[in-house]
């Protein structure tokens, strides 16, 4: 007889008391994907470098404009997920989203570095941070040394697509002065 498996799935409140009681340790590295706890992969070296790189870069030029948030929990609430994306810049708030779960609404912009998540983050990440309304996503492939730009959200993806060389510039929709280069969040 041919055993079924039965998934359990979660909601984000079940998640967040799963943290609270010990059941996830904080530095567990997993994310609740459309109702599933998944594992995420280590970090590796040239990931934690562009992510510090990224760190820098945008405190530096986005600081007094925005909160950088750098692997912090970003709620999905329809999907039912909660991602920690590598970088994030949020609206600014007085009490730095001490008593608010962060939403898509909050993000300016979701940045998520990918060294061996290239497939995952394109394939399952990035059309839920769509359906959830985030603005703006640029993955960021530290192996082609590019940044691939997405704007527009819609429940099918995001309208716009743009892959930008090591050589170009991009602004965020929310700061289009305040250009960045691809060389300085790669290396």
């Amino acid at each position: 007889m041919a055993v079924m498996r039965k998934r359990r799935r979660f909601t984000l409140e079940e998640y967040h008391r799963m943290g609270e009681a010990g059941v996830l340790d904080e530095d567990e590295r997993v994310e609740l994907i459309e109702g599933e706890i998944v594992e995420m992969t280590p970090i590796g070296q040239p990931h934690a470098s562009v992510v510090a790189r990224i760190n820098k870069l945008f405190s530096t030029r986005f600081g007094r404009k925005a909160i950088v948030w750098v692997q912090n929990p970003l709620a999905l609430p329809r999907q039912v997920s909660e991602f920690q994306p590598d970088v994030a810049l949020l609206k600014l708030r007085p009490d730095f989203y001490r008593g608010k779960q962060v939403e898509p609404r909050d993000a300016f912009l979701v940045v998520e570095v990918m060294d061996s998540s290239v497939a995952y983050d394109r394939r399952v990440k990035l059309p839920i941070y769509a359906r959830g309304g985030v603005p703006e996503v640029w993955l960021v492939d530290v192996n082609e040394g590019t940044v691939e730009v997405h704007r527009r959200p819609t429940a099918a993806g995001y309208r716009d697509r743009r892959v930008i060389a090591r050589a170009g510039t991009i602004a965020p929709l929310a700061f289009s002065r305040v250009a960045v280069a691809v060389r300085e969040m790669i290396g």
